[in-house]
């Protein structure tokens, strides 16, 4: 089976797969302060109700990504900023967030992670440490998320293995019962069906219940794809990437991610328990590019957000 679909840009199928659009109902997307600033206007471009991911990065001052936040909530999406608990300095610090937060875009969902600094900042250094303060709880938080690696993560298994990953996420599945917000697995990118139906089926035997939103990346240039894989430690998609980086007929035109997109959403129409619930789409090649494919592919935000998942 090809692992990558190319086509022309912009082009759209005659017809949608009826799977491919349930699979796609209620997809979410990522921005930063920075790319979200080049939309115009969110409205025209997503579906309303569309939960947005806030990426937070390090040296990214908290104003902008309350400011962010706060155009978000006002045009009526469901905002999820990032919480990367290698630059929170403190639990002081934790609180002012959630606190801005709350008041300025009246925010009730976030996603935990460890963030992609080496050296903690402060107190925090992973995750499950930012979820026991108990400050989301307190606060009200209806959802909180956290992250997921098919591919394994070197930052925190550095022997290849999944260990320590798996480790995180069975705490993880764990402290959903000492919470009231709805817990989920938002995955870092891959681009083949297969080892991503692999890692789902491994936590649901593991007894991880937590429902999984895989992350996708959207359509872009082959060259960017590989950039953005180096850099996130996508390491099996990085080879299958470098291997049609080969073929220059295949550089040239974008990527799309078509042909994963189609296998997950058979395999969740075939066995409809499968724990993969959404898609979370990186819009690696432009917000807007990756809006306007996910929607000719039928992708609509259908489930409300106080009871989306």
């Amino acid at each position: 089976m090809a692992l990558l679909n190319f086509r022309k840009k912009d082009d759209a199928p005659a017809t949608v797969d009826p799977k491919v659009e349930s699979f796609l109902q209620d997809f979410s997307i990522e921005v930063m302060p920075r790319t979200a600033e080049k939309v115009e206007d969110f409205r025209a471009i997503l579906p309303a109700g569309t939960r947005v991911y806030i990426a937070h990065i390090e040296g990214t001052p908290i104003e902008d990504m309350v400011a962010t936040a706060k155009r978000l909530a006002a045009d009526g999406f469901n905002v999820m900023p990032h919480f990367p608990a290698r630059i929170i300095k403190d639990r002081a610090t934790l609180a002012d967030w959630i606190a801005r937060y709350q008041g300025e875009a009246n925010v009730r969902q976030a996603l935990l992670l460890a963030g992609g600094v080496t050296t903690p900042h402060g107190d925090f250094s992973d995750s499950m440490q930012l979820a026991e303060t108990g400050l989301f709880d307190a606060a009200g938080f209806t959802h909180l998320h956290v992250a997921g690696h098919p591919e394994g993560n070197r930052d925190i298994d550095a022997d290849g293995t999944t260990a320590n990953v798996d480790a995180a996420l069975r705490w993880k599945n764990d402290f959903q019962s000492r919470t009231d917000a709805q817990m989920a697995i938002a995955t870092q990118f891959a681009f083949e069906a297969g080892p991503i139906i692999d890692w789902a089926d491994s936590l649901r035997a593991a007894g991880i219940t937590l429902p999984v939103h895989i992350g996708i990346a959207g359509p872009a240039k082959l060259q960017t794809l590989i950039k953005f894989a180096i850099a996130c430690g996508v390491g099996p998609s990085l080879k299958v990437l470098q291997k049609r980086a080969m073929d220059v007929t295949k550089l040239l035109l974008p990527y799309e991610p078509t042909e994963v997109i189609e296998a997950l959403a058979a395999h969740k129409a075939a066995h409809p328990d499968f724990n993969i619930t959404h898609v979370h789409f990186f819009p690696l090649g432009g917000i807007k590019t990756n809006a306007t494919w996910a929607q000719n592919h039928g992708g609509a935000a259908a489930v409300p957000a106080a009871v989306a998942s």
